[in-house]
């Protein structure tokens, strides 16, 4: 009889966006093939506990994203980096919970898609889908992010970055120079729109100013493009495939957390967007071009805007999209003809592929 492959779906953490990861890890344990491979649930709270969770009462409010939280009545548990078959050890019973073959991180945000949590995998020796420590890493920093694509010739939206050590030389007529009104502020390493602010005016400067530094000790200001708002998925690691492009029509003033997550409502996804032949290739190479220049793989969502129905500007890509049952991700793949559940094993997939190739490298030399 053949062993089921042991996933450790690992969701929660450290993160404004730890509500969205808990959404996204129930559709993806609903829809994982439970015939190939057994679910191990570890969930991370707001202060960094680790928890083994079974399926049954890993989530409170489970079907209410404004209430759900994760349930800490389940046991403490440690990662052991280092051990095969004893990689997490309970904290409540002192005793080994088995091995994990391969790590799913669906988690949002700081510590957890910045490649932290990315580095500890690789430190235990353990297979995890999606982008590695620098890919991770370059993803989440916006600032960073956006000067490679700058640097690559990929047009991006132009842009302003401050530290909080320089909060007194920010001015608003100087930014507004640079940028044009209205333009949006938002924390250079956080996602899914949180901390985010457009603003058209000094009292709403002020206080955006305030909201981003709430979350980062960076801060970014980026122009705001007029035009519709595309995204685009990507699966694979060498040779990746992107998906047929959607488009996002926000009912609120801008594509924000409430339209992504709470309110079904909030925006109307028109999936697949209505563009061109000329203009979906064109989405579509910038799309795989735009993983390749930042170090990705796995899979990764590519944010667009397209101005005059012409102009395709990268926004922004984020190596762990959200999965919850309005996500963009999925949903494109499956109009791409990729089910979710033939989804989640490709990429399980490629994360082994990934980690196989990388076992072949040499880890000593001999003179």
């Amino acid at each position: 009889m053949n062993t089921k492959i042991r996933v450790g779906i690992l969701f929660g953490g450290k993160s404004a966006e730890h509500e969205v990861s808990l959404q996204s890890a129930k559709n993806i344990i609903e829809a994982i093939d439970k015939k190939k491979y057994e679910v191990v649930l570890i969930g991370i709270d707001k202060k960094g506990r680790w928890y083994l969770s079974d399926s049954s009462r890993f989530l409170l409010h489970a079907e209410n994203p404004k209430l759900i939280k994760l349930n800490k009545a389940n046991d403490n548990v440690a990662f052991v980096p280092g051990k095969k078959t004893k990689q997490l050890i309970s904290l409540t019973g002192h005793r080994s919970e088995g091995r994990i073959d391969v790590v799913f991180p669906i988690l949002h945000g700081p510590s957890g898609e910045d490649g932290t949590v990315q580095g500890l995998l690789k430190l235990a020796n353990v297979p995890f889908v999606g982008a590695s420590v620098l890919g991770s890493a370059v993803g989440m920093d916006k600032d960073v992010m956006k000067r490679l694509l700058r640097d690559a010739g990929i047009p991006t939206p132009k842009f302003l970055a401050f530290n909080r050590s320089s909060l007194d030389k920010i001015d608003l007529n100087d930014v507004k120079n640079q940028l044009g009104l209205p333009f949006f502020i938002k924390p250079a390493n956080l996602g899914s729109s949180v901390g985010i602010s457009k603003v058209k005016d000094k009292k709403q400067f002020d206080v955006a100013v305030r909201e981003a530094f709430k979350y980062d000790n960076k801060i970014l200001f980026e122009e705001y493009i007029e035009g519709r708002e595309i995204e685009c998925s990507i699966l694979g690691n060498d040779d990746p495939i992107a998906s047929v492009p959607g488009e996002v029509l926000p009912q609120h003033e801008f594509y924000s957390y409430e339209a992504k997550y709470i309110d079904e409502n909030g925006a109307i996804l028109e999936i697949p967007a209505k563009l061109t032949d000329e203009i979906i290739k064109e989405i579509q190479e910038i799309a795989i071009r735009t993983f390749k220049v930042l170090c990705c793989e796995g899979m990764a969502r590519i944010d667009f805007f397209l101005r005059d129905n012409k102009e395709v500007i990268v926004n922004e890509l984020n190596t762990i999209p959200g999965f919850t049952k309005i996500s963009m991700y999925p949903r494109l793949w499956e109009a791409s003809g990729i089910t979710y559940t033939e989804l989640i094993d490709r990429l399980i997939q490629l994360a082994l592929e990934k980690f196989k190739r990388e076992k072949k490298l040499e880890t000593s030399f001999d003179l």
